[in-house]
């Protein structure tokens, strides 16, 4: 018969950067072969932990310590071969230049993926061909270098594609002395102060500063096998110069430098509202140690460090409040528009041993800003592991990560490019044949500039990174152009209940104990199980029970197990305890009264379980969760970002699904559900919506988050399993953010649609105009690149999204 061993995931790939690692594919595929192993697969952890590695094994042809032994090796082995980077970097600052090193890199021998992004590189690579220092060296040979300081790769312009002599400025500071000394020669053309060869040597000297650093793309993108846009802009302008038209190719190459310069200012600036987030910690901290007060740089603080936060000082560590109170401002890392109030833990041990489990009241985060209180803090997290960190991080891979609209344009314009190429050749081949040759190049070369998509190849990519950035700024993480996209287009959306419809404190709101017991001895024996549990629904009977009694009740419980969605078992004396929903004890399991105050209690809206001790049935208690207060707004402001549909997931009867949905506003409400039913809930929501978002708080909810089309967490500030889980991510406890994330996507896919038809419909007047010869050189350029402009400032728009604004 064969047996399981589960292993946390984390544990065995410390470096993975989530499920969906390369890594944990290798690892399965290692330990899938290896003696005496059936079955290996990922599973979510129990309550609510990180994912687990499950191994199915034969114990009859291997022990359970060699087959953790092998499952530790193998994880040990391909962490310490294959290495996962994300790097900030210089010179990368356009969208074709990222693109363009992002495929270079994939061909280096080493590079298992890459994705890059302006300012940013991600990539995996195998320790054993290519170590960092060489993938710095490949990067080096592509003109970009790694920014290793804080803040090195920021600069004023975000044109970050080139270093010259004048620094990260030198594009634009060449494409304004072209546009300059176009100027400069059109009017000594037009006064006629000079003619000829001065006139002429004008507008040379123009084209080359213009066409520097586009012939510096060129050159990179033909050695990758790509003829890019740059690449047509500068055959276009040779070939001008070629028939004479010294001015009209000297423009292009002017305007064109100029449209890229400036678009790499848009991106920059996009990318820097993104890279705030990082800067928002603080440099330094005051620790508080026996020889007093020092200060200290935040990397060198330590987990268990106590912290002194002074009034109006930014947080500079995840932790807890163990003296002081104040009202802190989360607002840059949740988007709460209201400060905080936070109080010291009751029992600063447990809080240590147990840190995901303080409450809100008192815990902090790196980077939020302490009010007029002083506080002291104890740290619970190292700089590079705090919630800011990990959402700057996730930020940064998130620009990274390709929408479906950008893949298919991506592969368009792959295809478009060389047709463009075909086409020009045909143009002045035919028009050669049948008319004038210098008549025909000419036409040949304005179409190349007509047809050169470079619009195009920026509209979903400055989109998707400002409404990407926007939302970080507004507490919510959106995990690239995917979910953004999905988000965007969707109607249907389902909550869970526990802990996002409502706020997931429940509370003990009636004790009827059987006929023939005494309500202590009931309440005494659900606090000896329910205080071992850590579920919320135990810790409100724990906590209400002790306030009724004045005491604990004395009793001890041992041999405490969950039954997954239905209650628990255990063993209190020597007489085994149910304690659960009316299905842990199947049909026909309860006695006459106990079921008639179940029906009256679910009637009501409240969550039952029912105790039973040696067989006989102890009695009912009723519990109930307050929905959040502005769940209903919320849920009624979906209507208005075009939701038209919402459902409830519950796990609770049937009857209190009903009562809390039509509490919030609700229409829908499917209870009784287990965790696999949650699945299969969202699975026909998909089947009937198409589309269909899933929110919950990323941790028990974690399968119907994963079969979602989108999955939003809740309340992920602090929880590494709702950052992993979720394409999006409420940084908060605050459903309003919901819409708001909506309504931005929607605004986001507005955009592109804008962006799309404007930067086709322009390639589609263009061709024809020039082709029948009524547009030329100078006025194709002159709306090419005003098309590529308009699409750069129509994505910047994102980046002052407001509330309420989903149209």
């Amino acid at each position: 018969m064969s047996e399981k061993l589960q292993l946390e995931l984390s544990v065995l790939l410390p470096d993975a950067l989530d499920r969906r690692d390369g890594c944990v594919h290798r690892l399965t595929e290692t330990l899938d072969g290896a003696p005496g192993v059936d079955d290996v697969h990922l599973v979510d952890g129990a309550e609510g932990g990180t994912a687990r590695l499950c191994l199915h094994y034969d114990p009859a042809a291997t022990s359970l310590s060699r087959i953790r032994a092998r499952a530790e090796a193998a994880g040990a082995a391909l962490t310490e071969r294959y290495a996962h980077v994300l790097w900030p970097v210089d010179g990368i600052g356009h969208i074709r230049k990222a693109r363009s090193v992002g495929e270079s890199l994939s061909r280096v021998d080493g590079v298992m993926e890459a994705d890059v992004a302006p300012g940013f590189v991600r990539v995996e690579l195998d320790r054993t061909k290519l170590d960092e220092d060489a993938l710095r060296a490949a990067l080096a040979d592509r003109k970009v270098s790694v920014a290793d300081g804080r803040g090195d790769h920021e600069h004023g312009t975000g044109a970050h594609d080139h270093r010259g002599p004048f620094g990260d400025r030198s594009e634009l500071v060449f494409a304004i002395a072209s546009a300059s000394l176009w100027t400069l020669g059109l009017v000594l053309e037009l006064t006629s102060v000079a003619e000829g060869a001065p006139v002429t040597a004008v507008f040379i000297a123009s084209g080359l500063l213009g066409g520097y650093f586009t012939s510096r793309e060129a050159i990179e993108s033909v050695r990758n096998g790509r003829f890019e846009i740059d690449f047509l802009m500068l055959v276009a302008a040779a070939g001008a110069a070629v028939l004479g038209k010294w001015e009209e190719g000297a423009l292009l190459l002017a305007l064109f430098s100029l449209g890229h310069a400036l678009e790499g200012y848009a991106t920059g600036r996009a990318r820097r509202a993104i890279e705030a987030l990082a800067d928002l910690a603080p440099s330094t901290a005051v620790i508080r140690g026996a020889e007093g007060e020092r200060e200290i740089p935040v990397d060198e603080l330590a987990v268990g460090d106590t912290v002194v936060v002074k009034p109006n000082e930014r947080i500079p560590a995840d932790g807890f409040v163990t003296a002081g109170s104040s009202a802190v401002d989360q607002a840059p890392l949740t988007g709460e528009s209201i400060p905080v109030d936070k109080v010291p833990v009751l029992d600063r041990a447990a809080a240590q041993a147990a840190p995901d489990r303080v409450p809100a009241s008192s815990r902090l985060f790196s980077g939020t800003i302490n009010g007029a209180g002083q506080l002291e803090v104890t740290v619970t997290r190292l700089a590079a592991d705090s919630t800011l960190s990990k959402l700057a991080t996730m930020v940064r891979e998130a620009e990274t990560q390709a929408s479906p609209t950008q893949r298919f344009t991506d592969r368009f314009e792959r295809a478009f490019v060389p047709a463009v190429l075909v086409l020009v050749i045909a143009v002045a081949a035919v028009g050669g044949l049948v008319g004038s040759w210098s008549e025909s190049s000419y036409r040949a070369m304005a179409v190349l500039v007509a047809a050169s998509p470079c619009a195009l190849a920026i509209a979903t990519p400055s989109a998707v990174l400002a409404a990407v950035a926007r939302a970080g700024q507004l507490g919510v993480l959106v995990k690239g152009g995917g979910p953004l996209e999905n988000l965007g287009t969707l109607r249907a959306v389902a909550f869970d209940k526990t802990g996002t419809i409502t706020e997931g404190r429940p509370r003990l709101t009636d004790v009827i104990p059987a006929a023939d017991v005494d309500e202590a001895d009931l309440l005494a024996v659900s606090i000896a199980v329910e205080r071992r549990s850590d579920h919320p629904l135990a810790a409100a009977v724990t906590r209400g029970g002790i306030e009724r009694l004045g005491s604990d009740g004395g009793l001890d419980a041992t041999r405490v197990t969950a039954v997954t969605g239905r209650g628990v078992r255990a063993v209190v004396g020597s007489d085994e305890v149910l304690i659960g929903s009316a299905a842990l004890f199947g049909e026909g399991g309860l006695p006459v009264e106990a079921t008639d105050a179940i029906t009256g209690l679910q009637a009501r809206g409240r969550t039952v379980m029912v105790v039973k001790r040696a067989g006989a049935v102890l009695g009912v208690l009723g519990l109930m969760d307050t929905p959040r207060p502005g769940a209903r707004p919320a849920i009624e402001s979906l209507e208005a970002v075009g939701i038209r549909r919402a459902v409830m997931l519950s796990g609770d009867h049937q009857l209190v699904a009903e009562s809390i949905a039509r509490e919030v506003g609700l229409d829908e409400a499917w209870g009784d559900l287990m965790p696999e039913d949650k699945v299969a809930a969202i699975e026909r929501l998909r089947s009937t919506e198409g589309k269909v978002a899933m929110v919950g708080d990323g941790v028990n909810d974690a399968p119907a988050l994963a079969h979602a089309t989108v999955g939003i967490a809740m309340g992920a500030a602090g929880s590494d399993v709702a950052l992993e889980t979720a394409d999006v991510a409420l940084m908060g406890d605050d459903l309003a953010k919901l819409p708001v994330v909506i309504g931005l996507s929607r605004k986001g896919s507005a955009v592109i649609r804008q962006n799309l038809f404007l930067s086709l419909g322009m390639v589609a007047f263009l061709i024809p105009a020039t082709l029948a010869g009524s547009v030329g050189i100078g006025p194709a350029v002159v709306l090419h690149e005003g098309s590529t402009l308009v699409v750069v400032a129509n994505a910047l728009r994102l980046l002052g999204y407001q509330a309420g604004r989903h149209r």
